[in-house]
């Protein structure tokens, strides 16, 4: 007998929310961003939306017969198995979405040994957590902020390392545990722990949409799609094939969008007016506006490109310390808008001339000056490069 499963609600159907789309669709894009947190009140469609994408997620390389989706051009991210095999054959996956239940367990989250069948057999067999499934994937934690406590502190781990390790009973096992962090939550059920919060790069605030012409829309679509999923699938299959083709165009763009130079230091001195902790967010705000000028089908970077991505970058971000609320929309506004009038103005020749992409990356060498210094006392030809850092830190200290 034969199953009939009803298709899921399409990306392309989505009425409104366009800054949710734009945000979740850069870190599909550009997986190095990291991932993303919808706050809002519930019946708003946040897991509606995050589930919506599975048939425009793109496909990768994977090494055939790796639980933990290695990447075959990338030897120095195989995990242990992957690291002694000998044949490594690719093939092609889909990106794909790994729901974590808030029941999960520690063992289902960072993955075990099966004990029975080794003390049986002697076979080592892994039991692959999730984690391991979400390598180069989507974790999606509904309701994040009910996430047990021993739950938020393993993700946390595994957000601050690129490395995930399952030991247990003497036996470890590491893989690489690279995923983009989706989260939803509402507000009124309680917040986030400041420490989980700073690990989401991107943050986005839904609200009802009140529009009398869009709700009904809303209404028709979703009725439709409840009684008939394949005409539902029908209408919308070009504006899928649409989706599916900008994320397609925006990855390949994606390494030679550039950014006048004068754009990062209009970035720093930003952050810093709005007293935002760390260098973290800096970077995501130039990695999120590149890949905003890709989905744009742009390979320069704009200022309406900056302010979008700083608001993803900064709304949920504690200030000062944490002494400060993050900031407003309006707030960001002023003072990027203030900023980026400000050194694109002061800095013609570098607007002009000097450009920034990841493909072409010029650094200032006054940056790295106490390096090459270093390099000049002394010569390293005959030593190991962990030998060549501690005796460059040696002489630079020696210097001061």
């Amino acid at each position: 007998m034969t199953e009939f499963r009803k298709r899921p609600y399409l990306f392309s159907a989505i009425v409104g929310q366009d800054e949710f789309k734009t945000a979740y669709l850069a870190n599909i894009v550009n997986p190095k961003i990291g991932g993303l947190l919808i706050s809002g009140p519930k019946g708003t469609g946040k897991s509606t939306i995050v589930h919506s994408v599975g048939t425009i997620l793109p496909k990768y390389e994977a090494i055939e017969g790796c639980h933990f989706n290695c990447d075959p051009e990338r030897p120095e991210k195989f995990c242990t198995s992957c690291q002694t095999r000998d044949e490594l054959t690719p093939v092609t996956r889909t990106m794909k979405i790994v729901n974590l239940p808030l029941s999960c367990t520690e063992d289902r989250l960072i993955g075990s040994i099966d004990i029975e069948n080794l003390l049986k057999s002697g076979e080592k067999n892994v039991q692959v957590g999730l984690l391991g499934e979400a390598n180069r994937n989507i974790l999606y934690i509904d309701e994040v902020n009910l996430l047990p406590d021993h739950l938020v502190d393993d993700i946390l781990d595994a957000a601050a390392s690129p490395w995930n390790t399952i030991e247990r009973e003497g036996i470890s096992i590491t893989h690489p545990d690279e995923f983009i962090l989706v989260g939803t939550m509402n507000p009124e059920e309680g917040e986030l722990r400041p420490q989980i919060l700073d690990r989401f790069p991107l943050c986005v605030k839904v609200s009802s949409i009140h529009d009398p012409r869009q709700r009904v829309e809303i209404v028709k679509r979703n009725i439709l799609h409840e009684n008939d999923s394949n005409k539902f699938a029908r209408i919308f299959k070009k504006d899928e094939e649409s989706c599916r083709k900008i994320i397609l165009e925006a990855k390949t763009l994606l390494p030679g969008v550039e950014m006048n130079e004068a754009f990062l230091y209009s970035i720093a001195e930003a952050c810093g007016e709005l007293k935002v902790d760390g260098q973290r967010p800096d970077i995501i705000i130039v990695k999120t506006a590149q890949t905003i000028a890709s989905l744009d089908r742009r390979t320069d970077v704009i200022e309406n490109d900056i302010l979008l991505a700083a608001q993803f970058s900064l709304s949920h971000r504690t200030r000062d310390g944490g002494l400060l609320e993050p900031p407003t929309k309006d707030e960001i506004k002023d003072v990027f808008t203030k900023s980026l009038r400000k050194e694109t103005s002061a800095k013609p020749v570098v607007s002009e001339v000097r450009k920034f992409s990841n493909l072409s990356i010029d650094i200032d060498k006054e940056s790295g000056s106490f390096l090459e210094d270093a390099e000049e006392e002394e010569d390293f030809s005959d030593v190991k490069p962990d030998d060549i850092t501690l005796k460059k830190k040696m002489n630079r200290k020696k210097n001061l």
